[in-house]
């Protein structure tokens, strides 16, 4: 199950839609940001139901 979700970049501040899959379930990955490409933790948490609870972002640094 995918679906587009607008993140905002950790480093440079500014924000892109990207695709995520909640098939996978909560999981989190590595994506380059759209606009600076520096490299982004995305973390997703999805529900029992499939439904995408929450999306955080950070710095590899963090």
């Amino acid at each position: 199950m995918l679906e587009f979700v607008v993140i905002h970049c950790p480093y440079c501040g500014e924000g892109f839609e990207t695709q995520v899959d909640l098939s996978a379930g909560s999981q989190s990955y590595i994506e380059d940001c759209a606009v600076c490409c520096k490299p982004i933790e995305i973390a997703l948490r999805v529900g029992d139901e499939g439904e995408l609870l929450e999306v955080s972002t950070r710095t590899d640094r963090e």
